[in-house]
């Protein structure tokens, strides 16, 4: 079992940042892989970016969406993963969710065996 727990959502306007945090616990040592994901009213979860835990310097990924606008990182003595978000645009409201994969470090939703609860991302115009 692992237990994900998100915070730094919050309220921003147009071009402003906000750093996601993941805080990871439990079975971490099992973890490959860890994503953000995102979910507007009315839509399906997206993919945002995505990136191995423990192997080397942290392979990544990124939706062309957020790509040069968004940064993930990740601190393994912490077990926790963030997402950096600049010059954000009210596109990007949603609920963001981080989550856990055992087994790959992959771009698809269902492939993730661990979430977090989300936190709310709000970006006014």
């Amino acid at each position: 079992q692992v237990q994900l727990v998100e915070s730094g959502g919050g309220l921003v306007q147009a071009g402003g940042s906000l750093r996601l945090s993941c805080a990871a616990s439990g079975r971490t040592f099992s973890i490959y892989g860890m994503g953000w994901f995102r979910q507007a009213p009315g839509k399906e979860r997206e993919f945002v970016s995505r990136i191995t835990w423990r192997r080397g310097r942290g392979s990544t990924y990124y939706a062309d969406s957020v790509k040069g606008r968004f940064t993930i990182s990740r601190d393994n003595a912490k077990d926790t993963v963030y997402l950096q978000m600049n010059s954000l645009k009210p596109e990007d409201t949603a609920v963001y969710y981080c989550a856990a994969d055992f087994h790959g470090s992959t771009i698809v939703a269902s492939e993730y065996d661990y979430w977090g609860q989300g936190t709310q991302v709000t970006v006014s115009s």
